[in-house]
């Protein structure tokens, strides 16, 4: 197998993946990258979606999980997190479990990341027609 076609492969294997939990908003992400650095919207795909999402061992809903607490944590990352509360609840995950995941995320990295979270999850449910969430 050549570079390329191991990088093309692994590029398509991310689309699926991505194309499946994030829909649209995946694409966006992907496509606003392309005029500014296309070389980390491919890895976007290729690595985070083609190598690491793709793996066995987590199912879809629990690296959502993991996700929403990571980007939590680290705080400032509302665009993303915005992306991810949309792929959480396409894989299954409730209103519900997403605010609690994110109330969980208060106690380890504090109440001001956890309210922005919060707030981006409204902002989510309520494009979804999901408030009030009870």
């Amino acid at each position: 197998m050549t570079d390329i076609s191991d990088r093309q492969q692994r590029f398509e294997r991310g689309k699926a993946v991505l194309d499946s939990i994030d829909g649209a908003g995946g694409a966006n992400v992907v496509e606003a990258l392309g005029d500014v650095s296309p070389e980390l919207a491919h890895q976007v795909v290729a690595w985070g979606f083609g190598d690491i999402y793709s793996r066995p061992g987590l199912e879809p809903r629990d690296r959502q999980l993991v996700t929403l607490g990571m980007l939590t944590a680290l705080g400032g990352c509302e665009p993303q997190l915005e992306v991810h509360i949309n792929a959480a609840l396409n894989v299954g995950l409730t209103a519900h479990q997403i605010t609690e995941a994110l109330l969980q995320s208060a106690v380890y990295c504090g109440f001001p990341r956890a309210l922005n979270a919060t707030f981006t999850a409204k902002k989510v449910f309520a494009e979804r027609g999901l408030l009030p969430v009870v």
